[in-house]
C-alpha cells in the first residue's frame, strides 16, 4: 500500500474514533518528548501496517490499525504528580482497554492489541501477530520520539540574522 494512501486510511479510522467516542482527548496529552498521545498512536498504527507489509505477514488490517490508535488510550496525563500515575507503564494498558470498551464494541483481537502491547514490562506476550506488531511498533516509535526531542535540545540555536 501507498505510503499516502495507508496514512490518509489511518487518519480516517483515527476521525471516525474521534466522532464516536472520547478520541479527540488524546490530543491533549503529550506520550513521548513534544509528542501528542494522538501522534504516537497515528505513528504506531503506520509503522505497524509497513511492518505488516515488510514481514509479508497477512494481518487483520481493520483491526491493526483500531488497536494501534487505541492502545494508549488511557486518557490522563501520565506526566503529573499523582500516585495512581506512578505504574502507568505497567497499568495503562488496562486503562486504555477499559476505556476504550466503554466507548466502542471491540473485537477479541483488538482487545488483545491494546492489553499486551506493553510486553515485556507487562508479563504476558501478544497472542496475535496484530499484536506483536503494534507491540514492536510502539517500542521503536517510542525511542524515535524521545531521541528527536532529547537531540533537539541540544542543538544549537541559529542567531537571528
Amino acid at each position: 500500500m501507498q505510503q499516502f494512501d495507508l496514512e490518509t486510511q489511518i487518519l480516517a479510522a483515527a476521525a471516525q474514533l474521534e466522532r464516536q467516542g472520547r478520541y479527540a482527548d488524546t490530543r491533549r496529552f503529550v506520550q513521548h518528548g513534544g509528542v501528542t498521545v494522538y501522534r504516537h498512536c497515528v505513528r504506531v498504527a503506520v509503522l505497524s501496517c509497513r511492518l505488516a507489509d515488510a514481514f509479508g505477514w497477512q494481518v487483520d488490517r481493520a483491526a491493526l490499525i483500531r488497536g494501534a490508535l487505541l492502545h494508549d488510550y488511557f486518557l490522563y496525563d501520565w506526566h503529573e504528580k499523582d500516585d495512581s500515575h506512578r505504574l502507568h507503564g505497567f497499568t495503562h494498558p488496562r486503562t486504555a482497554l477499559r476505556n476504550a470498551c466503554a466507548d466502542w464494541t471491540l473485537t477479541d483481537r483488538e482487545q488483545n492489541i491494546i492489553l499486551r502491547h506493553m510486553f515485556p514490562l507487562t508479563p504476558v506476550p501478544p497472542a496475535c501477530r496484530e499484536g506483536w506488531l503494534v507491540c514492536l511498533a510502539d517500542k521503536l516509535c517510542a525511542v524515535q520520539e524521545m531521541v528527536t526531542t532529547r537531540t533537539a535540545r541540544l542543538r544549537p540555536r541559529r542567531a537571528a540574522a
